[in-house]
């Protein structure tokens, strides 16, 4: 199953399980959504449960936020990262604040999909990478699946929260494929870190697109005797730090890997976080892989902004350099 396939598996289980759940966004019914993530949908369940909006992703997302508010359970899909800027003012001044506002009266269970990052070669607008934006807002969960199953599970765990849910799917592992049941029928905790290769010598954090990036590095560097754990953040908010903790208190080393630009990237947080717990602990300075601090540029560098194996393997060797 492909990933785009596991999060169409989530949205079918989900609108068949639940009456009140509902898609909306720009062409996600007659068109099945521009990486076909709904396709079919809007013919099974109808006009009323799949719904095309205008290109107005502020009224989209005021509109999920009213939904919301009112029993419905709404799943909005944003074509395009960069198209989510005019989502922040809901975001930020409505849906992350409603049960703060309200006393706990009403809730926002709403979850907001959002293709993003590059290596597809898509035009301008179309391959940021802000989500440290949307972490930066509190009572917002932020979400990055890596994988089909975590795809799968997230999306389920994100449909069924009580929490508005920023949703992150990597355009870049779109058709990227796990077996069948590998993607089974399991619902991941939302504020959960996944060790997706034990290691010894250095804790390679990571999420999204960069997470195969990573694994590759390991195992080249393995057998060079350097010993990687690669550790999946996925959950930028809540951010499960606890998992983060024990790896870096086993290895001594962290390097950190993102594709968004490294100023005010989420890996400074996570230093920050790591510096603070565990300085006595470490054995070199936590060392970060990311995007470049310009806009993403057009495709024929977009190679050249995005973190590559060779720029990870030297930061892993940096890291070992310290003694």
């Amino acid at each position: 199953m492909k990933f785009v396939e596991a999060i169409q598996k989530a949205l079918h289980e989900a609108l068949t399980e639940d009456e009140h759940v509902v898609i909306l966004g720009e062409d996600v019914a007659v068109d099945g959504g521009v990486f076909r993530a709904t396709d079919k949908l809007w013919k099974e369940f109808g006009s009323d449960r799949v719904i095309d909006t205008p290109l107005a992703e502020a009224g989209i997302t005021g509109l999920s936020i009213g939904l919301a508010t009112q029993g419905m359970k709404p799943v909005t899909e944003i074509q395009f990262m960069g198209f989510s800027y005019p989502c922040l003012d809901q975001l930020a001044n409505h849906a992350s604040r409603l049960r703060n506002r309200t006393r706990g009266r009403l809730h926002c269970p709403m979850v907001l999909r959002i293709p993003y990052g590059g290596g597809i070669h898509a035009p301008e607008h179309h391959s940021e990478s802000i989500e440290a934006m949307f972490a930066h807002i509190p009572g917002l969960r932020v979400v990055v699946a890596s994988t089909p199953a975590k795809a799968y599970g997230y999306l389920r765990a994100a449909i069924a929260s009580p929490d508005p849910v920023v949703f992150l799917e990597p355009k870049k592992l779109y058709q990227t494929e796990q077996p069948d049941e590998a993607i089974g029928n399991t619902t991941l905790s939302l504020d959960s870190a996944d060790i997706v290769r034990q290691g010894a010598n250095i804790s390679l954090l990571a999420w999204g697109a960069m997470i195969p990036l990573c694994e590759a590095v390991a195992e080249d560097l393995a057998d060079q005797g350097i010993d990687i754990e690669v550790v999946d953040v996925a959950c930028l908010s809540v951010l499960d730090m606890p998992t983060i903790s024990a790896s870096v208190e086993k290895t001594g080393r962290c390097v950190i890997v993102h594709e968004a630009a490294r100023n005010g990237g989420f890996g400074a947080e996570i230093s920050a976080r790591i510096s603070e717990l565990h300085i006595l602990s470490l054995r070199a300075p936590i060392l970060r892989v990311t995007g470049y601090d310009t806009v993403m540029p057009y495709a024929k560098l977009e190679d050249q902004f995005m973190p590559n194996q060779s720029r990870i393997t030297q930061a892993c060797y940096n890291a070992m350099d310290y003694k």
